[in-house]
Order: C-alpha cells, then structure tokens, then sequence
C-alpha cells in the first residue's frame, strides 16, 4: 500500500526541522516480527527540541503515533495513516550517572543497556531491566516489568512531549503506574526518565543480570522473529498457563505460530503477515475464552489498517 504524500505539508509548516522526515517508508523493519506496512510519514527527531518544534507544526488532523524498538509491536499490513516518530540516536540515546544514586536515561536507550550501565557504576534495584527487550520509553508506557521488578519500582520522574509540542515533566505520581499499564496521557512522547538506585556491588549485580540472561534464553525463544510476552497475565494465574490448558502450544496459523517453547510468545516462522500474527493471537484469546473463561488483554500493542 502507498499512502499520499504528506511531506511537501509538513515542511511547509516546519521548514526548520532537523531530523529526517520520509515518506512511505517501510516499518517492518524496525519490528522484531519484521512484518508490516508502511508509514505515512516516518520522522526520526532530531532531540526533544526538534520534537517539540515538529509536534506544534504539525496540523492537527494528522495522526502521529510513536513506536520504539518494536519489540513489543505488531505493525499490520496496510500501514500506517499519518506520521510514525522514533525516537533515536545521540538525541535519545544518552545514559548518565548523577549524585544519590540515581541515572538518568534517553527514551530510546533499550533497557539492557540502563541495566548493564547502573550495574557497572554500583547502582542496584535496576538489574531487572535486562529481561526487558526493549527501549525506556516503552517501559514508561506500559509499565514493564520481569523477574520481580518493575518500572514504577525505581521511577522518580519522567519527561515527555505533548502532541501541542509542550515540553512536561511527570512526577511518579503523575504516571499512574499499576500492572503493565501507565495512566499518562496517551499523546506524550517521553524523551527522558530519572531512576533511583540504591548502592551496591557490580559484581554481585552484573552475576544478578546474567542469572536473568540465562533464565530468558532457557525458557523463551528469544532467538525467533518474536514481540515477547504477547498477553498480560491475567492476575493470579499465568498467560502461559491459561493457553496450554486451552491446547494451543504449537498453534499456528499461516506462518504464524504459538512458541513450543513458552506458549505466551508468538513466532513468525519466516513468512507470517502481521493479519496471520494478530488472527493467531485472537484465535488464542478465543479458545481460552471457551476453555476456562479467562479474558486474555493483548501485551502487544497493534498499529495500523488491516
């Protein structure tokens, strides 16, 4: 699919950005899936100012949506309408040690290498971030969490753009956090946080963080063209186990498949389309219905036009 092209638009209103703007620009690969439309418009900011500056040019009747490293996304087939923003580079990407115990990181920085920089500077509390594959700003979001750990457990603040292009910041109480979701305004874009940590030893968290390696490599196919955990688990019990029981480890539909592996993952063998993923994910969510009645509530955020 080919959207129209909004660029000779945008430019007109923003003649002074910096960062890269394109048109129709495939997405699938910046998708762990690697499947997907294209988008509209993909801007690549060049740091927050620009961001700013693009978001309060931009009209208002053009959607934007922000994805990060795709390692929690389904981009389905048609693409998508308006301008796609990643977040990327020296912009977003830097890491710093402050006073107190505390780091500060860029949105677009992925949450193994906060966790592998606090470990190496000291810095305990952060070392479950390293079973997270994706990026801060994603973890801000949705609240991501592993091995008992959890994004609300070390946030002080974070901050972000709104779609007027107003720079916020938001306290930790302003984030609303509770399991896997933030109660943020959805039209922010983070572009930083501030974590607290506490004083510890590198060895003994770099060997904490390695145990959580080893722990993920043996239990989740992380090796595949995966989104990671696909369903939020339905509190007490287990997604995993809720899908087993509804018989559908080794599901497949296309070349989409549920993982032998860890039944709450999603694999493209090679030549799923995002409907295969997604109608797998549905057909799953369906036979745990009829099975033990359980709601399961997508993990994975979906995008974009059938």
């Amino acid at each position: 699919m080919t959207f129209p092209d909004i660029i000779p638009t945008i430019f007109a209103r923003a003649p002074n950005l910096r960062g890269r703007l394109s048109a129709n620009q495939p997405l699938a690969p910046y998708t762990w899936f690697r499947v997907g439309g294209p988008a509209q418009a993909l801007f690549q900011p060049a740091d927050e100012a620009d961001l700013a500056y693009f978001l309060a040019a931009l009209p208002a009747e053009i959607p934007v949506t922000i994805i990060g490293l795709g390692s929690n996304l389904i981009v389905r087939d048609g693409g998508v309408p308006g301008v796609v923003i990643r977040l990327g580079g020296k912009g977003f990407g830097e890491v710093e040690i402050l006073p107190d115990h505390r780091i500060r990181t860029g949105t677009a920085v992925p949450d193994m290498k906060v966790a592998r920089t606090a470990a190496e500077a000291g810095l305990d509390g952060l070392a479950f971030l390293r079973g997270i594959p994706g990026s801060i700003g994603g973890a801000l979001r949705m609240n991501a969490g592993a091995h008992g750990g959890e994004t609300t457990d070390v946030l002080i603040e974070a901050r972000g753009v709104d779609r007027a292009g107003n720079i916020r910041t938001f306290s930790h109480a302003d984030m609303g956090f509770s399991y896997r979701h933030s109660e943020a305004p959805d039209d922010v874009i983070f572009t930083s946080a501030l974590f607290q940590g506490k004083p510890g030893d590198p060895a003994a968290i770099l060997a904490e963080m390695d145990r959580i390696t080893a722990a993920r490599e043996a239990s989740q196919p992380i090796r595949e063209k995966t989104g990671g955990s696909t369903f939020a688990n339905p509190k007490p019990q287990s997604a995993w186990k809720v899908i087993d029981a509804a018989g559908c480890r080794g599901l497949t539909m296309g070349d989409a498949q549920v993982s032998e592996m860890h039944c709450n993952f999603l694999i493209n063998r090679g030549a799923a389309t995002a409907a295969d993923i997604e109608g797998l994910g549905e057909e799953v969510r369906r036979r745990a219905r009829e099975h033990s009645g359980v709601e399961l509530r997508w993990e994975i955020r979906r995008i974009g036009v059938k």
